[in-house]
């Protein structure tokens, strides 16, 4: 009991210096403590910290919430990989991104057409890996099939059904692709596809949390309650964090699309 008590009287002293816990590494053990002691006071630290990491409730009242947890990814690495994770959903918001800006445009270009997938009898192919695509004019956008002509029906449909407003024209293997004019509707059409692939963003984004989530869970007979609810609210404000920059670019892009 001497020694444990000796132990915890130098934790206040480990726990001002938790600031550079998270950077350096937990502080060793006192000299003299007992291994057996809740498996040595590195242990003993390491939870409290943890513990004192615990989103604290502030006063309840209108506009107020909880502070944010903010977990050392370094102590919990053999749960889970946090900066992984939080890669993962930085990834389907920048995948957003990169399709608001080739495919939600109020003026379409060749680029818009790249990534169009076209369902050929030998699977998926982007429509740039099967035809040419350039700008003949402002108004017109043509794509030479001519290295698969077979596919030339297919790449048509795709176009015809990309939702970007488009009525391709076929000449041989040539596909002629006038640009519409920009009208009102053409303009809300494209804020509602904004729309829609935001929803399916946050969709993939939910998978990726509840992936992050089952993770954590599977260690909930090995480590504390406290432990599996701090990582469990992380995942969810790196979750809520993406969700959150997600509405301000469909809000951008709605703005942009709808002037």
């Amino acid at each position: 009991m001497a020694m444990a008590l000796r132990c915890f009287r130098h934790l206040p002293s480990l726990l001002y210096r938790s600031s550079f816990a998270t950077s350096r590494g937990l502080p060793q053990a006192p000299a003299g403590c007992p291994a057996l002691l809740l498996d040595g006071c590195r242990q003993c630290v390491r939870q409290i910290l943890l513990t004192r990491q615990l989103a604290t409730k502030k006063a309840k009242g209108k506009g107020q919430s909880q502070a944010r947890v903010n977990i050392s990814a370094a102590l919990v690495e053999d749960i889970i990989n946090l900066e992984e994770t939080n890669e993962d959903m930085q990834a389907v918001v920048e995948a957003l991104k990169e399709d608001f800006s080739r495919n939600l445009s109020v003026r379409t270009s060749p680029g818009a057409l790249d990534h169009i997938i076209v369902m050929t009898k030998d699977g998926k192919f982007p429509l740039n890996q099967l035809g040419q695509i350039s700008q003949k004019s402002p108004q017109l956008i043509v794509v030479n099939m001519t290295n698969f002509p077979e596919s030339t029906a297919a790449a048509t449909k795709a176009i015809r059904e990309s939702g970007m407003n488009l009525s391709p024209e076929v000449d041989g293997t040539i596909i002629r692709v006038p640009i519409p004019k920009v009208t009102r509707e053409h303009r809300e059409s494209l804020a509602k596809l904004a729309k829609q692939s935001t929803n399916k963003s946050k969709e993939a984004l939910r998978k990726v949390r509840s992936k992050s989530v089952n993770q954590v869970k599977k260690f909930k007979n090995k480590v504390s309650e406290d432990t599996i609810w701090l990582l469990e609210k992380q995942i969810q404000q790196m979750a809520d964090s993406a969700a959150a920059e997600m509405d301000k670019l469909l809000a951008a892009k709605t703005k942009e699309l709808l002037g």
